[in-house]
């Protein structure tokens, strides 16, 4: 049970991490969501929103970053 709880420690930590850059840098990411690819379809009575560029920036940053966490630990 010990890299369970070893696992579960980082998590939150990787939690309060982001949790401060969102609440300290939020009004700085507002092309976050925006970019050039994202579709946004606003209707009188509907709203679609595609974010198909911004997952596709965040799922390169995440699988960048756990092969990094990977090689290093």
């Amino acid at each position: 049970m010990q890299p369970v709880g070893k696992y579960i420690v980082i998590v939150g930590v990787v939690i309060v991490v982001l949790g401060l850059l969102i609440w300290f840098a939020g009004d700085k990411l507002n092309w976050f969501g925006n970019l050039p690819g994202d579709i946004k379809v606003e209707k009188k009575n509907v709203r679609v929103y595609f974010p198909i560029t911004t997952m596709l920036l965040l799922s390169a940053l995440l699988s960048l970053l756990l092969w990094l966490f990977r090689k290093f630990f």
